[in-house]
């Protein structure tokens, strides 16, 4: 597997509900799987035969489709959740991480190339 290519957009559309970009990706400490609403940013997106249920904004949702995020791994496709979210769970049993409190409030996500991926927070303090 190659190392998480994951990139800062800045351009998008602002999600209404949430407040974010919707081309931006969430590192959510609640959350369980990984599931993105941007086709774009996934290649190979497919229907599956076994259907994955969790418990999101809208209650429960049951996703019939997978896509991969380049250097990651395959992630849910489901156009109508609030974000494009990974698991903090799941990114942490594939690479090394780290919090910085004091020198910059981030998540660095230490990449198998040497360098690394910054998940800061939102000024409504999402990472």
């Amino acid at each position: 597997m190659k190392d998480l290519r994951l990139y800062k957009m800045s351009h998008g559309n602002m999600n209404d509900k949430a407040g974010i970009l919707d081309s931006s990706i969430l590192l959510d400490s609640q959350s369980t799987v990984d599931v993105f609403m941007k086709k774009n940013l996934l290649n190979n997106i497919h229907d599956v035969k076994k259907t994955l249920s969790f418990h999101c904004n809208t209650g429960v949702t049951t996703v019939s489709k997978m896509g991969y995020l380049p250097g990651y791994c395959t992630v849910c496709f489901y156009e109508y959740v609030i974000a494009n979210i990974l698991s903090l769970n799941n990114v942490k049993k594939k690479y090394h991480m780290t919090y910085v409190g004091t020198a910059c409030d981030c998540f660095e996500v230490h990449k198998v190339d040497g360098t690394n991926c910054v998940f800061k927070p939102s000024k409504n303090g999402l990472f």
